[in-house]
């Protein structure tokens, strides 16, 4: 279940340990003002941390530090662009330009500093969203006790405490004003030497630390001997608007913390910073996408076409907004619409095996077996493709087993279940097939597996309750009935006629009349639906 709070009544360090404790897994959201941050969990271990606008991306602190240079950098980068799914320090292992424990140092480096930087924040939210991962594209994971980053985080905090005494912001500008380097009795540490070059009194300590490779707290405990000695001294602050910072910059600051809410699963905080970007900069292509993007997870599709019409022209032909409008009027059942986005998006990314997958889906649903199963064929005939996807198992199953050749369904499922043992569709799809066939208990076993998972599939809770309902268990068969339709309420009009049943057998009359009043909603055509709302009307 979901945890949240305000970071001034249970501090951050407190969390930790709790989820430590708990061995849990998921995503801490934490929110300060305009500051975003979170930190992931796998097992109480932290796996991955980051900060909104804090200069951590890997191939920056690579180039800060002097381990690789900016043209070894980009290099590597141009490299990464044509290879998907390929990471950066993969790269620039493959290459030899880093060692592969170098990397990993520097990996663990920046996520326990980010993760150092949110205990300072004793001000605004945290909320905590079980089983969530980050997304693997382009993310390195570590595996830190949390204890160990508990110990240090204190210790820096209560430095930090004394420090910002003397270094009131990272705005603050200092300047050398007695060469330390000429007193007998100064013995300059590493980090020390590393930073005056750059205290000039023009450069912010924010800029010290992005140009000297250090991390603020190493920047700050470098300085502050240096004040307290009067070597150095604060030649004023330069804030952001002073520094000229534009509406631009503002509106990609909003943009990113909108983008960071949407990825930790805090639909409505981000729904509201797209549009107040959308109040500034109203063909803004990338706030329009993304609220796109959240009607649809609210199952609002018209809307996600809406927001994707307003997209400036030169764009909407993107890869990611025709691929997600095809989604959209797939869901709209406007499947011949569906198809000519599709065929719209692979001139854009050409032999992309994902394309043909999603076709062979659209043309499934549209009743196309046929080409169903010419396109899934396809998919899975790609020379490109190393281990087909979860869903084209799920899908595939589906169409064998509507086309009646069970043998082939149970393979592909049993085949999908060795590289997919937690998928959800997959499981229900094959459970479905084995049930069809007659295996009533190998298909039970797969539909109580699937409830296991988080989030469990509605359909597996249905498929129980039909199970249940056929032996005569009525209350096994509304349990699983009601937390169905809790997990998702649009599940289909069959589920509605059922609990309306189960309602009217215990004599709750009204109940069953709400409940084949909504079966009618979703399907006016539903004659077994007609027929009791009309026997209840003549009894009443």
């Amino acid at each position: 279940m979901a945890i949240e709070g305000a970071l001034q009544d249970v501090g951050l360090a407190d969390i930790c340990q709790l989820l430590s404790m708990g061995k849990k897994t998921g995503c801490l959201s934490l929110t300060d003002r305009s500051n975003f941050g979170y930190i992931y969990f796998e097992e109480g271990r932290v796996i991955y941390a980051s900060v909104l606008n804090r200069p951590d991306r890997l191939g920056e602190l690579l180039v800060r530090n002097h381990v690789i240079s900016r043209s070894e950098l980009s290099e590597a980068m141009e490299a990464q662009a044509h290879e998907r799914g390929v990471r950066l320090g993969e790269i620039l292992v493959r290459e030899g330009t880093i060692e592969e424990t170098e990397l990993h140092r520097y990996i663990s480096l920046q996520i326990e500093e980010a993760v150092y930087h949110l205990f300072t924040w004793d001000q605004g939210a945290f909320h905590f969203d079980p089983d969530q991962r980050p997304d693997e594209d382009g993310v390195f994971l570590v595996s830190i006790p949390v204890e160990n980053l508990l110990m240090e985080g204190a210790r820096r905090v209560d430095e930090w405490s004394v420090i910002e005494k003397k270094i009131p912001s990272l705005d603050a500008v200092f300047e050398v004003v007695r060469n330390p380097e000429d007193a007998d009795d100064i013995e300059l540490t590493r980090h020390q030497r590393r930073v005056l070059p750059f205290l000039d009194g023009q450069r912010t300590v924010h800029e010290v630390v992005t140009e000297s490779g250090l991390v603020e707290f190493d920047v700050g405990k470098a300085l502050y001997p240096l004040i307290q000695a009067a070597f150095v001294a604060q030649a004023g602050t330069r804030t952001r608007t002073e520094g000229g910072t534009s509406e631009d910059d503002a509106l990609a600051q909003q943009l990113e913390l909108g983008t960071a809410f949407l990825r930790s699963g805090m639909f409505e905080d981000a729904g509201r910073e797209f549009q107040e970007v959308l109040e500034a900069d109203p063909r803004n292509a990338h706030a329009l996408f993304q609220l796109g993007l959240l009607a649809f997870h609210a199952g609002r599709y018209e809307d996600t076409l809406a927001f994707f019409d307003r997209i400036p022209e030169t764009l909407r032909g993107s890869y990611a907004v025709l691929r997600n409008r095809a989604l959209a009027l797939e869901m709209l059942r406007r499947f011949d619409e569906a198809l000519a986005v599709l065929d719209q998006a692979e001139p854009v990314r050409p032999h992309d095996h994902d394309l043909a997958l999603s076709r062979g889906i659209v043309l499934l649903r549209k009743g196309d077996l046929g080409g169903a199963l010419e396109a899934f064929e396809a998919y899975r005939n790609d020379p490109d493709l190393r281990t087909p996807s979860a869903a084209f198992y799920a899908y595939s199953v589906l169409a064998e087993g509507i086309a009646g050749r069970f043998e082939r369904a149970v393979a592909k499922g049993r085949e999908g279940l060795t590289h997919h043992p937690d998928s959800g569709p997959l499981l229900v799809n094959l459970a479905a097939v084995l049930e069809r066939i007659g295996e009533t208990g190998a298909a039970e076993a797969l539909y109580l597996k699937a409830i296991q998972l988080s989030p469990a599939p509605a359909q597996a809770h249905k498929a129980l309750g039909d199970q249940a309902l056929a032996r005569g268990d009525h209350d096994g068969a509304r349990s699983h009935f009601e937390k169905a339709q809790k997990l998702d309420p649009r599940l289909g009009d069959d589920l509605y006629l059922k609990l309306g049943s189960l309602a009217y057998r215990e004599h709750d009359f009204d109940v069953a009349r709400l409940l084949w009043g909504r079966a009618l909603e979703m399907n006016p055509r539903n004659e077994a639906v007609k027929a009791h709302l009309e026997a209840l009307d003549a009894a009443s």
